[in-house]
């Protein structure tokens, strides 16, 4: 879901959880917001800067991003990691979304299944922090995504972005340009663009906690060069390598404005 970089840096008050329909953008810098969106809605490959958990409440929709490809229904979960981009497409039933905190205890799964949704629906008008604590320490079974080439194209880029795509698509069987065309018409972006992006989303949680020099760690997460990675990083966080290593702390809504929709 979308939340512009003005909405972000937006310092209002705004109240604790409402009902929304579209076309206003649904925000996660609220401690909850409940949004319903109509049949058919289409929401184009965007970024948040913040991460946050939503719970699908009804209806369902497909999710392409960063993370994967995954048909969600009532009672999914997603668990959106900062910085992270995903395009979002709704049923013909619509849906209704309840945006929750994403708390440091979240399970390592980018969706999944939560066995009692109504108790964090419940939960969350009274305490929404608490009701995300609720979903991340609850059991979620895994979704797994459907399972057509560009989600194991997707799959490849994110193990290993110096992927070739000449060379994946010669090793399956297709053409270059149905390669360029289909991963587009799924994810919303190129998939030049994807290895790109999930790249830059790789040497941001590498560069704090890595003891390589960055020279180094650049070369083997496939930048060209030290040069390249912080041009893509900068791009990414508004940060530069060397700033994220040093621990600099980041100002809510601190992101280059050109990749906010890419």
């Amino acid at each position: 879901m979308f939340a512009s970089p003005s909405e972000k840096r937006s310092s209002r008050a705004r109240p604790r959880s409402r009902e929304a329909a579209m076309p206003e953008p649904m925000t996660a810098t609220q401690p909850a917001t409940r949004q319903r969106f109509t049949a058919a809605t289409r929401l184009e490959r965007h970024r948040h800067v913040t991460g946050y958990t939503s719970v699908i409440v009804a209806g369902g929709y497909v999710e392409a991003g960063d993370s994967g490809r995954f048909r969600l229904r009532a009672g999914s979960v997603v668990f959106h990691r900062a910085f992270e981009s995903h395009a979002n497409h709704f049923d013909t039933t619509g849906a209704v979304v309840l945006n929750l905190p994403l708390p440091a205890s979240a399970p390592d799964v980018a969706a999944g299944l939560l066995r009692d949704v109504d108790a964090v629906v419940r939960l969350a008008r009274k305490d929404p922090r608490a009701a995300a604590d609720l979903v991340a320490s609850s059991p979620v079974a895994p979704i797994t995504g459907p399972g057509d080439w560009p989600d194991l194209l997707a799959a490849a880029l994110r193990d290993n972005p110096s992927l070739g795509l000449r060379e994946w698509a010669e090793t399956t069987g297709l053409a270059v340009e149905t390669v360029a065309r289909g991963f587009k018409r799924a994810y919303g972006v190129s998939p030049k663009r994807y290895r790109a992006d999930v790249r830059a989303l790789q040497a941001w949680r590498q560069i704090p906690r890595s003891t390589l020099p960055l020279a180094q760690l650049a070369l083997a997460l496939g930048f060209t060069d030290q040069a390249h990675m912080t041009r893509d990083v900068v791009a990414l966080t508004g940060r530069t390598p060397a700033a994220l290593r040093r621990g600099a702390p980041l100002r809510e809504g601190q992101v280059d404005p050109r990749t906010a929709r890419r």
